[in-house]
């Protein structure tokens, strides 16, 4: 039975439930979500769409947004698919694509899960020219490529032809689960993996196209047992030459002295145009250098707590064309506390980095040290271009670098240096969250005052938080507003990919169970007040004078769009608007009865979590209010004010306001009236006797209630219980209907309560204390 204020239930289900010690505190208001939307109030209100497959399970493995074809296409467990980006009119095609005959059987014998494991789980997906797809799978730990037909824009072709069905190994991983990365540039295909069949040998692969492949020198040991997260390729300058595909990750680095392992995170960057060295590092990377990523929140005595595994990496390209920002989310492993951070990078800090001095150590028992020897030209790590080229000589390809060179940087492919984020600490940090962060993607949204990053991480419960983060100038602390938290999947389930479409103001969500298409904004779901709207602090949404709606810039400021999202000020956004825009009044007045010695309960339900709740109290004959003083007795909880024994002082009207960022309004009138243990002495007395007939469910439940109390009056207070609540529940029945307003009925059926407040709405509190 759901609690209620007109529930003769309601101290049960507190009781019971978690209320007693529940209060939040006021710290923690800004990090809660704003707004909470569970699964089916996305489906209800169309703003998401789902894929589960042809058989209710995708077990997707794959993602790849394709705009220019307007297409989706999505790797599962053997078989591909292709879907419109619009789900809702999705027309999905499917291809088959099993292991070879006795792979599965070959998979088991070895000792692999024939359910997990023994399957072609499809791992890569990139775009291979104008009209194919690379796709390549596990295969039952025999790894497989092959070429799709996906055809021209605007066509719907998908098939698979199996002559050109070709080995995987390099290209793709022998697990479904291992990390795992990979980009196709020019024509090649860079990968990140462990590429032999116990997952033991990590390299950084070149294959396809027509050069000969190249792969990491593992005798040079630059990997130590990484986690792979992403790569792509970024351009250093307008020179193509000079274009490096970056790679980034964890590892576990060895402590010096033996002391044991710490992970760390890095940026690690080859050069598109290596082709290796000609005596040293032949069909190895010979520009392959790397340097540490530090996310961390500076502490007292310059103590920081660092943030040491990665998690994931998004690209934020400007549409100016210029360098991406690294948006990269990181996970600490400490025994004292789980915590997550966000922090951004500038590439300009990456490259002068990896412009500074190398790192060296003279034996793994030694520290390291910037190296302040004799540095050779080229350079170890820059590509040959015309950087490299001197009159005397023309280093036109790696292969004309002099050996000194190569031996250095097969000796040196560390940074001494580490790339710091962005204002030198997180953009977010969130601890001992319930769930865990997996996943990151960021839109710069044009807002009325400004371009505004707003992020959205995908969490192992199946949910998506959407956050924005504000750094001003003056503080030294950026604030966090999330937005919304979004239950995307019905059943918890890790969100392994996530995807972001600035053209259709999309996300792609991707678990094991399928896939998800989610609205990035959906502003009516604010409300239909300017305040509401305001209060929201999305940089998607305005006040248009009417209701809530996308905000759309323009090269004129129109006075009537109302937002404010670094401060969420309604009073001074929607001046003249109408604070409510009319929808909302003054709350109604309701009569609460509660009994001497026994506990009350008054509701009241702020329309924001990051609300805080005040309560005040007019006593009977005072015309000021004062502010109620909570204690063991009386207790503030998230949902209103329980007090645990009242007695006749504590009857009065109660107002419950709400304060959100300086915003205040009353969102509860409540006249508590308090029944002493005389007049229910009278009432007993005067009482005729009951008609037999079965308990009902509410007497059953004020029992229940009356058991919990353990007061010496329970019998009398049972007795009252039934006479008031199920007499009221006979007159419903009946068609009769209770007075308006009342939550609970009067001490006699057909006594009128009386309203202490009636024509008293407008008070000035006496005490009123910013939480």
């Amino acid at each position: 039975m759901p609690c209620r204020a007109s529930s003769p239930a309601l101290a049960t289900c507190w009781l019971l439930g978690t209320l007693l010690g529940s209060t939040a505190s006021e710290a923690s208001k800004g990090t809660v979500p704003r707004l909470r939307l569970s699964y089916k109030d996305l489906l209800a209100t169309n703003r998401s769409a789902l894929f589960l497959g042809p058989r209710g399970f995708l077990d997707l493995r794959g993602l790849h947004l394709d705009e220019y074809r307007d297409r989706l296409f999505l790797g599962g467990r053997d078989a591909l698919y292709s879907l419109r980006l619009d789900l809702d009119g999705a027309d999905p095609k499917e291809i088959s694509w099993p292991p070879q005959p006795g792979q599965k059987e070959e998979c088991f014998q070895k000792g692999k899960d024939p359910m997990t494991e023994c399957a072609n789980y499809i791992r890569v997906l990139q775009p291979y020219n104008r009209t194919h797809l690379l796709a390549c799978g596990t295969g039952a730990f025999h790894p497989v490529c092959a070429l799709i037909s996906v055809g021209l824009r605007g066509e719907h072709v998908f098939s698979l032809d199996p002559a050109n069905v070709e080995s995987g190994r390099g290209r793709c991983p022998h697990e479904p689960n291992r990390p795992f990365v990979s980009t196709f540039v020019r024509g090649e295909l860079y990968t990140g993996l462990t590429a032999d069949f116990l997952g033991r040998e990590a390299i950084i692969f070149r294959s396809l196209g027509s050069r000969a492949a190249l792969r990491s020198d593992t005798d040079q040991s630059l990997l130590h047992d990484p986690r792979f997260v992403a790569a792509a390729m970024i351009p250093d300058s307008a020179d193509r030459d000079n274009d490096k595909v970056y790679f980034f990750f964890s590892e576990t680095e060895p402590l010096p002295g033996g002391q044991g392992r710490s992970i760390v995170s890095r940026i690690g960057r080859v050069c598109v145009n290596d082709a290796g060295g000609q005596r040293v590092l032949v069909n190895k990377w010979s520009t392959f250098s790397k340097a540490r990523l530090v996310c961390s929140v500076p502490g007292p005595g310059g103590i920081d707590t660092h943030f040491d595994q990665l998690e994931d990496v998004f690209l934020l390209r400007p549409k100016d064309g210029k360098s991406p920002e690294v948006y990269a989310l990181f996970s600490t492993l400490s025994a004292v506390f789980q915590g997550f951070a966000v922090c951004a990078y500038l590439m300009a800090d990456v490259w002068e980095v990896f412009n500074g001095p190398f790192a060296h150590r003279d034996g793994p028992q030694h520290q390291w040290e910037p190296y302040e020897g004799k540095v050779p030209f080229p350079r170890p790590g820059v590509c040959p271009s015309k950087t490299t080229t001197q009159p005397s000589q023309q280093y036109s390809s790696t292969k004309d670098y002099p050996d000194e060179v190569l031996h250095f940087a097969r000796a040196h492919p560390l940074m001494y240096r580490s790339v710091h984020p962005r204002h030198g600490r997180p953009v977010l940090v969130k601890t001992n969250l319930a769930q865990r962060l997996l996943q990151i993607v960021v839109d710069r949204v044009e807002a009325e005052d400004g371009p505004y990053d707003v992020l959205f991480l995908g969490t192992d419960a199946g949910s998506v938080l959407k956050v924005v983060a504000l750094q001003t100038v003056n503080s030294v602390e950026p604030e966090e507003v999330v937005l919304e938290e979004l239950q995307v999947f019905k059943v918890p389930t890790p969100i392994t990919e996530l995807e972001i479409s600035v053209k259709r103001q999309m996300l792609y969500v991707g678990s094991r169970l399928g896939l998800a298409q989610l609205q990035l904004h959906q502003c009516e779901t604010y409300g239909s007040a300017c305040a509401e709207c305001c209060l929201a602090r999305d940089p998607y949404c305005a006040w248009d004078g009417t209701t809530c709606t996308r905000y759309r810039p323009g090269p004129s400021k129109r006075r009537f769009r109302r937002q404010d999202v670094r401060h969420g000020n309604p009073v001074l956004q929607c001046l003249g608007q109408g604070l409510d825009g009319g929808a909302v009044g003054s709350p109604e007045e309701t009569m609460v009865y509660g009994t001497e010695h026994n506990s009350t309960f008054l509701e009241c339900h702020p329309k924001s979590p990051q609300a805080a709740a005040l309560w005040f109290v007019q006593r009977p004959g005072d015309k000021h209010l004062d502010q109620v003083k909570t204690d063991e007795r009386i207790l503030r909880t998230e949902q209103g004010l329980l007090f645990r024994k009242l007695n006749r002082l504590d009857a009065g009207t109660y107002l419950c306001q709400t304060l959100e960022h300086g915003f205040a309004r009353t969102v509860a009138h409540l006249v508590l009236e308090v029944i002493g243990g005389d007049q229910l002495e009278a009432l007993f007395t005067r009482r005729q006797e009951p008609e037999p007939h079965p308990a009902p469910t509410s007497q059953l439940l004020s029992k229940d209630f009356s058991q919990l109390i353990g007061y010496t009056n329970l019998p009398q207070v049972e007795e009252y219980c039934e006479r008031v609540w199920c007499g009221d529940r006979h007159r419903r029945c009946q068609g009769g209907k209770p007075g308006k307003g009342k939550s609970w009925p009067g001490p006699e059926p057909g006594k009128k309560g009386r309203s202490r407040a009636q024509g008293e709405r407008n008070r000035t509190p006496r005490e009123v204390s910013t939480p």
